[in-house]
């Protein structure tokens, strides 16, 4: 199937063709045959598809030919066509990009806003003056604007929840249920994630009418070309297994995943001690500060950034070779997206799990969640003497490991032991 095959105007085709042209797609995907012509034709949409299928163009082709055959609005100023909400910054800033890179020769110009918090909110209510043919917000933020009548989305004609589980996961729940309140009972719905949790089957129930539903499941042929390797490893000599790695694998860049901020912290410190550029990347740091972190990442002047969960959706880094689960994460689907970050683009890469004796169990239900089987290896130097935790409890179901999971002494203990 061509773009051609679509279903878009005479009036839109050739400008977005030229754009897609420009953004390396000679084809549509799966992903995007499925659901165009569907979002075209008025249709609420739930679309299921793995990271890096494409579901951004997806949703943000049909929605500027939407904004460019929409008839002229002379009603309120602070009027926005298309609502997309999205979990964090990055991603936010992602989206909006890639609108901005469809729409670039388009007859008209379109207006897209990207709003979200963490940065002061007097720019965004200055360009929201006139609306916004499309907004794309994080929930808080949205209500933020709205709270000082600086935008109204009571007359949006489409409203596209973009890593949709995730939003919920993020603890956007609330915040979500308030931004659905306001918007108009009859307008176009479309969800769009990797995966669904059953939180967002419900809310799906509840929004979507009479939805198509999409899953686009991952083939061999099509499936990123990631090496998932497992390393069994002492909690405790994680930070210096890292730094081993990173020196004899010769990574170039590295993209590390831990628990919490204070481990983000800690460990970028460590690395730094050994003469490893390495940053921190997580919630609390300022938007300027994780702005700079990943132009400096994009630009190989870093060589490592240890990030919470919040880099696991939307962080789209060209050629990032490897990708390292220092902490597991709490759920497979988390699984997914962490490792997600790599083998993008048709390129390959290498996603790398520490595995303690305490997460042994852990990692085992997320190979049987993902339908996996990955060797635990073990590295000259670096061999475990910790004994695997048994424990009968499905940790994915609650979090974690039930009664294993360390208290704050326990982590500030296995953090000092650390060097």
């Amino acid at each position: 199937m061509l773009f051609t095959d679509l279903g878009f105007s005479p009036a839109t085709l050739p400008a977005l063709l030229k754009a897609l042209s420009d953004n390396g797609y000679s084809a549509p995907t799966e992903i995007q045959s499925a659901a165009i012509p569907a979002i075209l034709q008025g249709r609420d949409v739930i679309g299921s598809a793995q990271t890096g299928s494409g579901k951004t163009a997806a949703f943000c082709l049909p929605l500027l030919e939407q904004v460019m055959l929409a008839q002229p609005q002379s009603v309120s100023p602070r009027r926005i066509h298309a609502l997309i909400l999205v979990p964090t910054r990055e991603l936010a800033a992602q989206v909006g990009a890639a609108i901005d890179g469809f729409a670039k020769h388009l007859a008209k110009r379109v207006k897209v806003a990207v709003v979200f918090g963490g940065v002061s909110i007097n720019p965004q209510m200055i360009n929201l003056r006139g609306g916004a043919d499309i907004l794309v917000a994080t929930p808080g933020r949205l209500l933020d604007l709205i709270e000082h009548n600086a935008v109204s989305i009571s007359k949006v004609n489409c409203v596209v929840l973009d890593e949709a589980d995730r939003l919920l996961d993020l603890g956007f729940g609330e915040e979500l249920g308030r931004v659905l309140q306001l918007l108009p009972a009859k307008r176009q719905s479309l969800f769009f994630s990797a995966t669904f949790a059953p939180a967002i089957e419900k809310l799906a129930q509840s929004m979507l009418s009479n939805p198509l539903r999409i899953e686009i499941a991952a083939l061999a042929a099509t499936e990123p070309d990631i090496t998932q390797r497992a390393i069994a490893v002492d909690a405790s000599r994680r930070t210096q297994l890292l730094r081993h790695l990173v020196q004899t694998e010769k990574w170039s860049r590295v993209l590390v995943f831990v628990a919490t901020k204070h481990a983000a912290e800690m460990i970028a410190d460590k690395l730094r001690k050994y003469a490893i550029e390495a940053e921190p990347f997580h919630g609390e740091l300022s938007q300027g500060k994780r702005n700079q972190v990943l132009m400096d990442f994009k630009a190989k002047t870093v060589q490592v950034v240890v990030a919470t969960d919040v880099a696991a959706r939307g962080i789209d880094i060209n050629q990032l070779p490897v990708v390292v689960n220092y902490d597991l994460p709490r759920s497979a689907t988390d699984y997914t997206h962490r490792i997600g970050r790599t083998g993008r683009a048709g390129e390959s890469g290498m996603a790398v799990s520490f595995v303690s004796g305490s997460t042994q169990a852990h990692f085992k239900l997320i190979e049987k969640r993902q339908r996996l089987s990955v060797a635990l290896e073990e590295i000259v130097g670096f061999e475990p003497i910790e004994t695997a935790v048994v424990n009968a409890v499905d940790p994915l179901s609650v979090g974690g490991i039930k009664g294993k999971r360390p208290s704050k002494k326990d982590k500030l203990r296995a953090a000092a032991a650390e060097e």
